[in-house]
């Protein structure tokens, strides 16, 4: 018997699944099963209804059919259940371990690690740092991205500020726009620079060639990062880098067009080595003034295991290198 043809007593349901039947009319005669599906549930896209239709949630005389391209006929009886989209499921609290640095009724300040992604996005529905913070604190639902400020990549691991209030949602977002916010990172990256300290200034955009990655490019946005070399040996370095601006891949984007892309970063082309198997990337150091009293705050976070052994191994080849900033 095809698959499409198996009898079945209920479809597949899911949490806040809606069912809804209705007749195929005379007019309707012959339209794929797909089509005739998003005309009647326009405020589904039909590559989601498609996806139902493959999931077993669509019966017609109350037979499971899994074919999109399935012709309707007059007098069908269609009954699907319709789950909700992945997206319209991302925003809900799920309740987890933040590594919170500091907490007041305003702001809370994260230690992120490496492997916690920030913001629900495709591929990434749940399981992220947004989250989290809308199981933390009730006022997370009332706030723009649950308060979100400033982003770190998945696996890059470090301090992040998150707003817990409206006002000072305002506040540190008109910091971080006026380069008001000092945010310095530790990163491990391929080759010896040949100057100590340097910046680069050089416009950051969506590269040409694949959409996944930013790059150097004359129409980019202004970027600018302060880099400072801290050990260096056997074509290895250890570098402390400060933002003046927070363009998307910034520091990744930056040292790699310099010919240093950081240690195991595939997408700009780190090779892995020192044991990592993750992009040796750190937000290490934040510093702001209160969005509202106005108070200096600072903060340090310590390099997780993997990236403080890699980092030891660079700093050790350099007699009298700065090992302080891996103990933070």
């Amino acid at each position: 018997m095809p698959v499409d043809d198996a009898e079945a007593d209920e479809a597949p349901e899911s949490v806040d699944a809606e069912r809804r039947s209705a007749r195929v009319e005379p007019s309707e005669h012959g339209e794929r099963l797909d089509r005739w599906l998003a005309a009647r549930h326009a405020e589904f896209s039909r590559n989601h209804l498609q996806g139902l239709v493959e999931a077993g949630c669509v019966l017609i005389d109350g037979r499971v059919i899994t074919s999109c391209s399935r012709r309707v006929v007059p007098g069908q009886q269609v009954e699907v259940t319709l789950r909700p989209t992945l997206e319209s499921q991302a925003f809900r609290p799920e309740p987890m371990a933040l590594a919170i640095v500091f907490e007041d009724e305003h702001l809370l300040v994260v230690d992120k690690p490496a492997g916690l992604v920030v913001h629900p996005a495709p591929g990434n529905w749940s399981g992220t740092l947004l989250n989290g913070l809308l199981a933390h604190h009730a006022g997370a639902a009332a706030l723009p991205r649950a308060g979100i400020v400033h982003r770190l990549d998945k696996d890059t691991s470090g301090l992040m500020v998150v707003a817990r209030t409206l006002a000072a949602m305002t506040a540190l977002t008109r910091a971080i726009a006026a380069r008001e916010v000092q945010r310095e990172y530790l990163a491990l990256a391929h080759g010896v620079p040949r100057q100590q300290a340097w910046s680069i200034d050089a416009p950051i955009g969506r590269d040409p060639v694949s959409r996944v990655r930013m790059a150097v490019v004359p129409d980019g946005k202004p970027a600018r990062t302060d880099v400072a070399v801290v050990a260096a040996g056997d074509g290895l370095s250890a570098l402390r880098c400060r933002l003046h601006t927070g363009r998307t891949h910034q520091i990744r984007v930056h040292l790699a067009h310099q010919g240093h892309p950081l240690v195991s970063d595939a997408l700009y082309g780190g090779r892995p080595a020192l044991g990592l198997e993750r992009q040796a990337l750190h937000a290490h150091r934040l510093g702001f003034a209160h969005p509202i009293d106005g108070r200096p705050l600072a903060f340090e976070a310590a390099l997780a295991a993997d990236l403080a052994a890699a980092w030891q191994q660079v700093t050790a080849r350099t007699p009298g290198s700065d090992t302080m900033d891996a103990k933070g």
